[in-house]
């Protein structure tokens, strides 16, 4: 795969969601390339965060939830070229921008003194509050509390006021009780505090070295910072000033005022915390808390040049999703019935789509939306233009989801279970079809699905997913044919196919972990039949099989004990034939 570019690169996602006073991770540090023109499958069971996962690089997640650590570099050149004109008022503001820059600037020099001052101020608040010790303690007796409260809570609302009254007073008088230790609990906690804040303020001496230390590095501090900044610093701000101008290019005037505040006082805090601006990525990191960076290239006399870091993670800007949704990551969902618009015609569903995101007139759009109808196998196209969804059958009106998702030639296709509503033939109609429209259109399908039969029709490689982690990456030769994680066993056992005559369906025992909790170790281990000792204390890390293939098992440890997978999956791709007559 190194020869082949990487469209989407995930790294460290995290995906947190708010859910009745609580919360819930639902994405747990996922890192994953998906390159261009490949076909790769999300595969695991229901909640194992396949569709979270694809969501957050869909602009798609719900109001509750968050992307709360991790970045999402999209790799798209058209996308990604910038240019800003060069008007007045634009060289006004980036020469603004420069002068406050150079400005800040100052604050570079005397950097590590002001580390030095934050350190002491640390320390001093440390010793004027609770230990570590204290503190892990009290938070965990506070956390016990609260979730126990929001259990309760959460409980209550099920009852049925008109049978189950006696329950719902007992458990409201619960909950009153648990108010009323979480408030004693927080006095008693404010009251352990100042205990410890008399006790320094008292403390003469280690007040008086306190005081003594700090104005001696601040009067370090006021010396280094009154000192004049390098010709390579200012060159430096200047193309920063381009970039911040570059950066909010696309914003309309006003928001393009208060974001360039926005920046200015990022970059602000980051010269004086010392942060390496020359650094590709702590300049990335530094922008992103505003908006994503545009790279400075070049200019000419009338308009700068760019190219955007494109970090999904980071977008704020609703307009930028705009650019991004439905035209380069587009979407083909299971239900069909629930993508389409019941009142509105079939043929104005697609033409509004490529009216949207592309500069054409009706008439042109039209002629589009007839190709692309005729491209997915929808026979009379003229005809069927101005049906509605309810006259089409559930595969063509599959075949017209997909040509909405198609009609902007995007370079991503994510493929949300699109089959699962269909019966078996028509399935395999549209995954020919997909991977008959992949070949001339060139894009990436990203396949969501449980059933590891479709899985062999159509990715080249394969992310089995548990609990919101990658557990096993490879091509799909690999995970069928060489299987290392015992989750990834359970799966390919769990196939119809394999089943014999007068022989129970294998299942895989026990129910995933709860993701509002912290899982310790492998989240799998509890229904791990190979569980060793170490996977309820340590995670495992990814482990390294071929350059395709990973695995994220201890299984896989030098030190651990050689385990064969089950039998049934030993020779999968005869039995697999077999069940099929294919031999």
């Amino acid at each position: 795969m190194e020869d082949r570019k990487v469209l989407l690169s995930v790294k460290d996602l995290e995906v947190k969601f708010r859910v009745r006073g609580r919360i819930l991770t639902a994405i747990r540090g996922v890192s994953l390339d998906i390159y261009e023109n490949e076909s790769i499958a999300i595969v695991g069971e229901s909640g194992s965060g396949k569709s979270v996962f694809t969501k957050t690089f869909a602009g798609m997640l719900d109001s509750n939830g968050f992307i709360s650590n991790g970045e999402i570099i999209y790799n798209d050149e058209e996308l990604a070229d910038t240019y800003v004109a060069l008007n007045p008022v634009a060289k006004k503001l980036i020469a603004d921008s420069k002068k406050a820059l150079d400005k800040y600037s100052k604050l570079e020099l005397g950097a590590k003194i002001y580390q030095q001052i934050l350190t002491l101020k640390s320390e001093h608040e440390r010793k004027a509050s609770l230990n570590v010790e204290e503190e892990k303690e009290m938070d965990a007796k506070r956390h016990s509390l609260t979730t126990r409260r929001t259990e309760l809570f959460n409980e209550r609302q099920t009852f049925d006021p008109t049978k189950e009254k006696n329950r719902i007073r007992e458990t409201t008088e619960q909950i009153k009780a648990l108010d009323r230790e979480i408030k004693a609990f927080d006095i008693e906690k404010n009251r352990l505090i100042e205990q410890h804040r008399e006790a320094v303020k008292n403390d003469t001496a280690y007040q008086q070295t306190y005081t003594e230390q700090m104005n001696a590095l601040k009067a370090e501090y006021d010396k280094a910072v009154a000192g004049e900044i390098t010709d390579e610093l200012r060159a430096r701000n200047e193309i920063l000033a381009k970039e911040i101008y570059l950066s909010v290019g696309r914003y309309s005037l006003n928001q393009r005022v208060q974001l360039i505040r926005g920046l200015r006082k990022a970059l602000k805090k980051a010269m004086q915390l010392g942060v390496d601006l020359n650094s590709e990525i702590q300049r990335n990191k530094v922008f992103d808390t505003v908006t994503f960076r545009v790279r400075y290239v070049d200019e000419t006399s009338e308009k700068l040049h760019g190219t955007c870091i494109l970090n999904l993670a980071k977008v704020k800007y609703d307009k930028d999703w705009g650019k991004i949704r439905g035209k380069k990551i587009a979407t083909v969902f299971q239900d069909p019935m629930t993508s389409l618009n019941p009142i509105i015609t079939i043929g104005k569903q697609i033409t509004s789509i490529i009216l949207k995101h592309q500069n054409c007139t009706e008439a042109e759009a039209r002629v589009r939306a007839l190709e692309l109808m005729d491209k997915v196998g929808i026979p009379n196209p003229e005809k069927r233009f101005d049906d509605y969804p309810f006259q089409y059958s559930g595969g063509m009106r599959q075949r017209i989801v997909i040509a909405i998702a198609l009609s902007c030639q995007p370079k991503i296709l994510i493929c949300d279970e699109p089959t699962t509503a269909l019966d078996v033939t028509i399935q395999a109609q549209i995954l020919k079809l997909l991977k008959d429209l992949q070949k001339e259109f060139g894009f990436t399908i990203v396949f969501i699905t449980h059933d590891l039969g479709v899985v062999a029709n159509i990715a080249d490689r394969v992310a089995v997913i548990y609990a919101g982690q990658i557990v096993e990456l490879g091509t799909v030769e690999e995970v069928f044919y060489d299987p290392r994680h015992p989750y990834t066993w359970a799966l390919l056992s769990s196939l119809p196919q394999l089943a014999e005559r007068n022989t129970k369906l294998y299942s895989i025992t026990g129910t995933p972990p709860s993701l509002y909790n912290n899982i310790v170790g492998d989240a799998f281990a509890p229904r791990n039949p190979y569980c060793m000792k170490i996977d309820t204390i340590a995670a495992p890390p990814m482990f390294r099989v071929t350059d395709t293939h990973y695995a994220k098992t201890w299984l896989l440890e030098p030190s651990a004990p050689a385990v064969e997978k089950p039998e049934i999956i030993a020779n999968i791709h005869e039995k697999l034939m077999h069940s099929l007559n294919m031999e």
